[in-house]
């Protein structure tokens, strides 16, 4: 077979551009059904604090509001927590154990928080309306009892002895992991002619999609069926997922993926939203949308970097790479969420002999 049949080193036309540029792309927003009702998230303005008495008397009251819910309601529902995959499956990434032998900390994260909110814009009620307007009108009315605890913002300032805990459940470290031969290492650096050293911060980042993030959840009691029709970066987890939150088998549950106007990881992994628009489409007895607003975006998508490196190289005099070691710290977040802080373990390597 040529080269040419193969299409190896020829230029691959798009045949989705005219759809898209002339405005008839269907991205996560464009969707309605009817009868819809829509979702606002009751986020945390703080970055750690102990979670009191959440009223919503007075938004439940407002004309229109359909549903105002809360932990509680979500616990006594039986939803479960989001089982994010840390690690990965794939076989060329290592799996990192704590180097004392202990289980790595990884605390569990429920869609809506309970006795604590561990980051700025954590959910902790969703209002469910006949608008949009009356959404936000009754959000505001939600009377909750914050307790502001202290807080660490950076990965380097929450691993310091004197560094308050940024959690309740447990300490600042979830992983703290050594990979290679340490004493092949030192014996190579002890020997070399020159090393090399850079120490570098990569503060944290948010990914900001053109598309913000949206979901459309329906349930439909004659079937016990679930449909959930989100913007993600697969269908198969996403839908695992909300199964798995849901407490419920994997074929009533249906995952719809439209247009996607845009990534860099944001869309990489589970997002409580989904979950709670599908379990509020089953609580209010109709499909509810929700649609991100860009100031949520910045405090409510998946984040990612805040990292810290040091990293040296041992040279022979002819300049030869002996060994390598580093230790790097990333800042995983409120929760451990994805696999891609593993990827960058504290480390030391030195050349097999041959």
């Amino acid at each position: 077979m040529s080269a040419n049949a193969t299409g190896i080193g020829r230029s691959v036309r798009r045949r989705e551009d005219p759809r898209l540029l002339s405005g008839n792309g269907r991205y996560s927003d464009d969707l309605n059904v009817p009868g819809q009702a829509y979702a606002i998230m009751v986020r945390s303005p703080h970055a750690h604090a102990r979670l009191g008495a959440i009223d919503t008397a007075a938004a439940r009251a407002l004309p229109g509001v359909l549903a105002v819910l809360k932990g509680q309601d979500m616990l006594a529902d039986g939803l479960h927590p989001i089982p994010h995959a840390v690690w990965s499956r794939h076989p060329a990434e290592l799996y990192l154990p704590n180097s004392d032998g202990s289980q790595a900390f990884m605390p569990v994260h429920y869609c809506l928080a309970m006795q604590e909110v561990l980051h700025v814009g954590e959910i902790v009620a969703v209002v469910v309306a006949e608008t949009v307007a009356a959404a936000k009108d009754a959000a505001e009315l939600v009377q909750v009892e914050y307790e502001p605890l202290p807080a660490v913002t950076r990965a380097i300032e929450a691993v310091a002895p004197d560094a308050p805990n940024v959690r309740g459940d447990g300490g600042n470290v979830c992983i703290d992991s050594l990979v290679g031969d340490a004493a092949a290492t030192e014996a190579a650096f002890a020997r070399a002619a020159h090393v090399a050293s850079l120490t570098t911060w990569i503060p944290r980042v948010t990914g900001v999609p053109m598309e913000p993030r949206a979901a459309l959840g329906t349930y439909d009691p004659a079937t016990d069926r679930y449909t959930l029709h989100a913007g993600a970066g697969g269908a198969v987890q996403p839908r695992q997922h909300l199964a798995a939150v849901l407490g419920v088998p994997e074929n009533t549950v249906r995952m719809v993926m439209h247009d996607v106007g845009g990534n860099f990881g944001t869309r990489g992994a589970f997002n409580p939203e989904f979950a709670l628009v599908v379990w509020a489409s089953r609580r209010v007895g109709r499909p509810v949308k929700w649609t991100c607003m860009r100031s949520e975006a910045f405090v409510a998508d998946y984040q990612a970097r805040d990292l810290e490196a040091t990293a040296e190289l041992a040279l022979d005099a002819d300049g030869t790479f002996l060994a390598m070691r580093g230790s790097v710290i990333s800042n995983v977040g409120a929760y451990p969420i994805s696999p891609a802080f593993t990827t960058c373990p504290p480390c030391s390597f030195a050349p097999a002999r041959r």
